[in-house]
């Protein structure tokens, strides 16, 4: 299995050098050259599996010969046994044939658990083999950086660098990254916005200078074409569980980035029956401006009851554009380009291309309060803002209700008990016992202005060997 850039300039990698390089030298991201497919047949014969032996399956084409089968099962076994259900994702019905599939199991409360889980592994296994350090720098705008240093603090060849937008994120999601105190383990709070702190890890990444040549930077944002890669694998648990791959399913998103949704595409194109995918966004609307007008045009990013999803440059959506253009990185390179500068669109048959599987909803604070509010007094189940918001789009959205429809469940609503008290809610999600204890612990984070030479100059001081 070889890796190409979406921008057609840098070398194709292996699955090693992918996993460390996260960034393609030539500023695109990795794709798998090819994608293997499943046929229906072989897909069916997965029913019964548990999460770890499936994941398997579908994971194991795009390590191929990189990490021994073995290794890679016990990789696996090792990441989802940490989840705090059997099922590890498991599906909660709300209505006839429309569902919630819990991703917030994992040790985190938050879908990023099923990928970052599984890449501190990948990455201490391919470093050791290596004798290698690396330095990892990332973004977040709540989620992420919790579950990459829950899922990188025991890294021996590691060290960590979170950059979260100062004041941004909710207490827990901060919390969740504060007060994990490792020396390995630096929180930064930038003073800006998701987008400036995704920015200034791109920029990094693009010139590595400010660390003196000594090591290099990984990346644990969904650039990195592992955190995609096992995302692929719940869109086929869910098909099993609801009578795939004999029937088609549909899956509704809530998404900022791309990266989550994009790998519901993939499992689509490695042969598992589904019939739409709805982009669920908030009032940071950019995709669903796209795909409901085929107009892609940043807009001032806005502050909401669901900020993990307050992005507005949205990273992953490059390597659908490099699908729609025919693969040509020469395109969707110029199209990028011209997209800093204002308003593009791409041509009308590429753009119907897309709206043969994708639609998509905006749901602003409003419309997410009254789900959570409805779902609740309806159902006795509380959702987060962000599920809200998929719940919602998934409503608004639907072809035909005799699909069954499936709605990622991103985040636990004890990480959001702001919006649930917005929805006009008495009730108080409950952290789980292991996090019991998190607003007593100690807190420490470096809060930085938004400026790239101050960022690269804390990290440069600070990584193990500097």
């Amino acid at each position: 299995m070889r890796y190409i850039s979406t921008r057609g300039e840098a070398p194709a990698l292996g699955f090693e050098d992918v996993l460390l390089a996260g960034l393609a030298s030539d500023g695109g991201l990795y794709v798998p050259e090819s994608l293997p497919h499943f046929s229906v047949e072989e897909i069916r014969s997965w029913r019964g599996l548990s999460y770890s032996e499936l994941a398997f399956n579908v994971m194991h084409p795009f390590v191929d010969d990189a990490i021994p089968a073995d290794d890679f099962r016990e990789m696996l076994n090792e990441t989802y046994k940490g989840f705090s259900h059997d099922a590890v994702a498991p599906l909660v019905q709300l209505d006839s044939n429309e569902w919630v599939m819990e991703l917030f199991r994992g040790p985190t409360l938050a879908f990023k658990d099923f990928a970052l889980q599984l890449l501190g592994r990948l990455l201490d296994y391919v470093l050791e083999k290596r004798k290698q350090h690396v330095v990892i720098m990332g973004a977040t705008s709540g989620d992420t950086g919790s579950a990459a240093i829950e899922g990188c603090r025991h890294c021996e060849h590691v060290d960590i660098f979170i950059l979260h937008p100062h004041e941004r994120v909710s207490e827990v999601q901060r919390r969740q990254m504060t007060t994990v105190l490792g020396d390995n383990i630096h929180n930064i709070a930038v003073r800006g916005n998701f987008d400036d702190c995704q920015r200034m890890v791109k920029e990094s990444f693009g010139d590595q200078s400010f660390l003196g040549g000594k090591t290099q930077l990984a990346a644990v944002n969904s650039i990195n074409w592992a955190r995609i890669m096992a995302q692929i694998v719940y869109y086929f648990q869910a098909s099993l569980a609801l009578g795939g791959p004999d029937r088609s399913l549909a899956f509704s998103v809530p998404t900022g980035n791309f990266g989550d949704i994009f790998a519901g595409y993939l499992a689509k194109k490695m042969g598992l029956p589904i019939s739409q995918l709805v982009i669920a966004t908030n009032r940071n609307d950019i995709l669903h401006r796209f795909m409901s007008g085929n107009r892609y045009e940043q807009h001032q990013l806005e502050h909401t009851l669901s900020p993990s999803m307050d992005i507005m440059v949205s990273s992953n959506f490059e390597r659908l554009l490099f699908d729609l253009h025919g693969r040509d990185g020469g395109l969707v390179k110029d199209l990028l380009e011209r997209a800093q500068k204002g308003p593009v669109s791409i041509e009308d048959y590429r753009w119907r291309h897309a709206r043969k599987l994708f639609d998509s909803d905006a749901v602003d604070d409003k419309g997410t309060c009254e789900t959570i509010r409805e779902i609740f007094e309806r159902n006795e189940y509380l959702l987060d803002p962000h599920t809200a918001i998929g719940v919602r789009a998934a409503r608004n959205c639907r072809r035909d209700a005799s699909v069954p429809m499936v709605t990622l469940g991103t985040a636990h609503p004890a990480k959001f008990p702001d919006a649930i008290a917005e929805a006009g809610l008495s009730v108080k999600p409950q952290l789980p016992p292991h996090m019991a204890d998190l607003f007593e612990r100690e807190e420490r984070c470096t809060v930085l202005d938004n400026d790239l030479s101050s960022v690269q100059s804390f990290i440069a001081s600070h990584w193990k060997l500097a």
